[in-house]
């Protein structure tokens, strides 16, 4: 079993590896887009520090973006802060109504394509630490043109990951998942779904923090094989200005949802989070035509 005092750093640790291999397979997929205009894109990092409201140190973190001729934006973000929540902000969150102290770390991926034939992705996986402490993650396909076939597969390789962990619950995830990237204002799903979970804080008997672990790093795994496996199936289609112009409505109601609904954008903004990594999720353009 590990140490409570060894899991901040673990956790840590992975997501800033699962951040390298990520940015390193996406710009493998940058230098095999040879047939679209332009150089192959590469990410660039900026690092970013916050102050926690009390004045102390926060912690920070570490956005890599790339602009390329495959990705017209993707962001791959890890974070580590640290401090005390604000206290009505707090009663939200469990484990911080009687102590409003925090530690989160996490990784958070979002990838917009220039082609709409290729799906964008979100991917986070996150660690939190109150006086109780949890992760909680997922992964979710938003293509403006849905493939079955890729919906399918998609599905497929996330089921296949969950029911690799005791600790897990496929059918509940996805339907988690369902029903959390719902748009309610416009009555329709943001995308085609995936896998959703949160606070998993499972007993030892079936294998506690590290169970929960290795589950969230399959996850990371998971993501990495499923994704490029679609963007390579995808990223020669030819598109059309009806295509895209397809894709540009239907980033508007990607950015509908999580201005207004994501859980996500509402903890950054909440905690102090960095302004540019928080809305790093956004389009680089969208239409409401």
């Amino acid at each position: 079993m590990t140490a409570p005092a060894d899991r901040k750093t673990l956790a840590r640790n992975w997501f800033t590896s699962l951040r390298d291999r990520i940015c390193a397979e996406f710009e493998v997929l940058e230098d095999e887009a040879t047939h679209l205009s332009g150089s192959p894109g590469r990410f660039v990092r900026k690092s970013w520090e916050r102050e926690d409201p009390s004045g102390e140190p926060g912690g920070g973190g570490v956005m890599s973006r790339m602009k390329g001729r495959l990705f017209e934006k993707v962001g791959v973000n890890i974070s580590t802060v640290e401090g005390t929540f604000e206290p009505e902000f707090a009663k939200t969150i469990p484990g911080a109504d009687d102590d409003p102290r925090f530690f989160a770390t996490g990784i958070s991926l979002v990838a917009h394509m220039v082609s709409p034939h290729v799906p964008a992705v979100h991917m986070n996986t996150r660690y939190l630490v109150t006086t109780r402490d949890w992760f909680g993650g997922g992964g979710d396909l938003n293509p403006p043109l849905p493939r079955a076939e890729d919906t399918e597969d998609w599905h497929r390789d996330w089921q296949d990951c969950c029911a690799r962990h005791e600790v897990a619950d496929g059918p509940g995830y996805q339907k988690w998942c369902d029903e959390y990237f719902y748009v309610p204002h416009r009555k329709r799903a943001r995308g085609v779904g995936g896998i959703f979970y949160d606070r998993l804080s499972s007993a030892e008997d079936i294998g506690g923090w590290d169970a929960d672990f290795a589950f969230t790093k399959d996850v990371g795994e998971t993501f990495l094989s499923a994704y490029p496996k679609l963007v390579r199936r995808r990223m020669h289609e030819s598109w059309t200005k009806e295509d895209r112009q397809a894709q540009l409505r239907y980033r508007g109601l990607y950015t509908e949802f999580n201005l207004v609904h994501d859980r996500g954008t509402l903890f950054g903004l909440k905690t102090g989070g960095n302004i540019e990594a928080i809305l790093m999720s956004l389009p680089p353009l969208a239409s409401w035509e």
